[in-house]
């Protein structure tokens, strides 16, 4: 599925987070939202972006409370360990690929892609970040994300919104 587009409205999703527990979009809705989908919890780059926003929480929160959540296509175990292991202080969601390889709502939001690693090609997550308004609209979108200084851009952004 395609990128969703700056302006138009995030698509509702139903996930498990890293403590068992269904959350949702609309759970979220009234303060701004930062959405990251990375590719697997506890690799080094998922743990640097992980730790680099976790750290930068109380900045997040005086900006209007923003609301930040992962998502990865981990099952519930592995980002229940990956945030204990890091003392993540934001919700980590999870969706495990349906029995066609993919996971629903990761593609929903068009981030589910063709990858490759040293020639192999095989499908994953494509490092993407949303800012989801307090109504529930893409704000803005980045795109084929560079972890290092990825949430103080971010935050910058959020700054201009």
């Amino acid at each position: 599925m395609p990128l969703i587009e700056p302006g138009k409205k995030a698509p509702a999703f139903t996930l498990v987070d890293h403590t068992g527990t269904k959350r949702s979009l609309k759970e979220f809705l009234g303060k701004p939202l930062v959405l990251y989908f990375y590719p697997k919890a506890d690799t080094s780059g998922c743990t640097t972006q992980a730790c680099a926003f976790n750290d930068e929480l109380p900045t997040f929160k005086k900006l209007g409370g923003v609301q930040v959540v992962g998502v990865s296509p981990d099952p519930t175990g592995a980002i229940a360990k990956f945030a204990k292991k890091h003392q993540l202080s934001f919700t980590l969601l999870g969706e495990e690929p349906g029995e066609d390889g993919t996971p629903k709502t990761i593609d929903k939001f068009g981030v589910w892609g063709e990858k490759s690693m040293y020639g192999k090609k095989y499908m994953g997550v494509i490092r993407t970040t949303y800012i989801i308004d307090a109504a529930g609209k893409v704000a803005k979108r980045f795109d084929n994300v560079k972890v290092p200084g990825h949430a103080e851009e971010v935050l910058e952004a959020l700054k201009d919104l």
